[in-house]
């Protein structure tokens, strides 16, 4: 299990990025297609805006044991989870394979 710390920080910095996407989306156009100077402007407030607002700083984390290596996107869970929950048949349209 991952400590708590950890996953109230995620949990801190997905709040954050939905925050500031809007505000960030917006600075970002105008320094990709703005005039110079205020590109310049724009990328100088982007820079201002808190290091935990970006996406790029979320890492995906088990939901359930909140381990951050072996995440299976499309359960949002680990891998050792879904080998588990799989065995017990608790994730539908999922079985062991035989042949």
């Amino acid at each position: 299990m991952a400590k708590e710390s950890m996953k109230a920080r995620e949990v801190k910095r997905a709040k954050l990025v939905a925050k500031y996407a809007a505000k960030r989306e917006a600075l970002k156009k105008i320094v990709n297609t703005g005039d110079p100077v205020e590109a310049y402007e724009a990328a100088r407030a982007l820079q201002k805006l808190p290091k935990n607002s970006s996406p790029i700083r979320l890492h995906n984390r088990c939901c359930i044991t909140g381990r951050p290596k072996g995440y299976i996107r499309q359960f949002a869970i680990s891998r050792i989870q879904f080998r588990e929950m799989a065995s017990n048949g608790l994730i539908p349209g999922v079985k062991k394979a035989s042949w």
